[in-house]
């Protein structure tokens, strides 16, 4: 993989190591700036992809509504983790990364030959592929979004022509290409992918984390916000950007009449300073906690101190963290009703769906769940039997790739 943040990439790079350790194969990572620091097993870190052989927080309240937790853990030996070039350099460098990245793999390779690799897709990222057809074994290509489409849309594609040049190669070469929902496997086989080469591999968690530790540690944490049983905690977990909508959350707060509603923020992230700014010009600042970034073994406590998780908004093709964190923790999810949401919420029966970008469809879904406690709990207990059903665990994907693999094999 070719990640330098500690963000949900991170995690997803990290869980789906540890889950295939734990099944009993051997996993070298790969990576500029490796991210098993917290995986037990030691790791030699090389540049590239992940190659794989299967074998035969505390947290101080305050009364004003503005919490901070801890920072973020981050690896300081890196200068990958604070390089910043321009656009076109930035790309430049993820073009001249593949053949270098494919030397690095072969030389992981080269300790211990491997079965397979397996990918994490990036923009100009033909590292994978170079070394699958130098080691003779099939290539396992993880993708989490249509990365030219976005980088498109975002306005930060350079060399257009290049990236759509090597996203249609990579695509095309895969053994299996692994996409996270139904919509972008759809939108990959667009792009170039095989449809009978393409599988689906939805994101995790981990239920194990959800324990009555964690359940006692949210409820001290709603204890020292004052937040008491009384109260619905509403909440969202993530790094913070404008379209997240963030924005619709405070309105909604504004809006309802009860005041027994308090919005908990986990992460930072761009959005947030105009996030609190709106809550204290519409007048519901004590009733908006931010956390901050606090270590990712926390994140299990605090999801478990709300009572509604929130996904106001998400790209149409993710497969959110965040979510299946909340189905663990056995909260109810209020989130926005697209195709890729619906894959993972039945709307009424695991969770609540409202119209996208629709204010008073959200504030109006949420002052149900505010005037029924009970079915609020009985749609948090119904997602994380639904987590449990499909087995939407990171065990469970590391269990998916294999039997992927094992296909290759027949």
């Amino acid at each position: 993989h070719r990640i330098r943040a500690d963000d949900g990439q991170a995690v997803h790079v990290r869980e789906m190591i540890r889950a295939l350790r734990a099944a009993g194969h051997t996993v070298a990572e790969c990576a500029l700036v490796p991210k098993t620091a917290s995986v037990d097993a030691p790791v030699a870190a090389v540049q590239g992809a992940a190659v794989a052989a299967p074998s035969n927080g505390s947290v101080n309240g305050t009364a004003n509504g503005v919490v901070r937790g801890a920072a973020s853990s981050r690896r300081p030996g890196s200068i990958w983790n604070h390089v910043s070039l321009p656009r076109p350099a930035i790309e430049c460098l993820e073009v001249l990364y593949s053949r270098r990245g494919a030397a690095m793999i072969a030389a992981a390779a080269a300790r211990q030959q491997p079965d397979f690799v397996y990918e994490r897709h990036a923009l100009h990222c033909r590292a994978g592929l170079l070394a699958k057809r130098r080691l003779g074994v099939p290539l396992l290509l993880e993708v989490n979004s249509p990365m030219c489409d976005e980088m498109e849309k975002l306005g930060l594609l350079r060399f257009a022509r290049r990236a759509r040049k090597t996203e249609r190669e990579v695509l095309a070469g895969a053994d299996r290409v692994l996409a996270v929902s139904d919509v972008l496997a759809e939108r990959l086989i667009e792009l170039g992918a095989a449809r009978d080469r393409v599988r689906v591999i939805r994101n995790g968690a981990e239920p194990s984390r959800f324990s009555a530790e964690a359940v006692a540690e949210g409820r001290r944490l709603r204890g020292e916000l004052g937040l008491g049983d009384q109260v619905l905690v509403i909440g969202f977990i993530g790094f913070m950007r404008p379209w997240h909508r963030l924005d619709m959350v405070v309105e909604a707060l504004a809006a309802l009449s009860r005041q027994d509603v308090h919005f908990v923020v986990l992460g930072e992230g761009p959005a947030l300073p105009e996030l609190l700014e709106l809550a204290r010009a519409r007048g519901v600042a004590d009733r908006v906690h931010a956390l901050g970034a606090v270590p990712g073994e926390a994140v299990a406590s605090v999801c478990t101190a709300f009572d509604v998780a929130l996904v106001p908004a998400i790209n149409g093709y993710a497969s959110p963290l965040k979510l299946f964190d909340s189905l663990a923790a056995g909260v109810a999810t209020l989130a926005v009703d697209q195709p890729n949401i619906r894959e993972l919420i039945d709307d009424g029966r695991t969770g609540v769906l409202f119209a996208p970008g629709d204010t008073a469809a959200f504030t109006s879904k949420l002052a149900e769940l505010a005037a029924d406690p009970a079915r609020t709990r009985a749609l948090g207990a119904a997602g994380r039997a639904a987590l449990s059903e499909h087995d939407w665990t990171w065990r469970g994907s590391a269990r998916r790739v294999i039997e992927c693999f094992e296909e290759l094999r027949r």
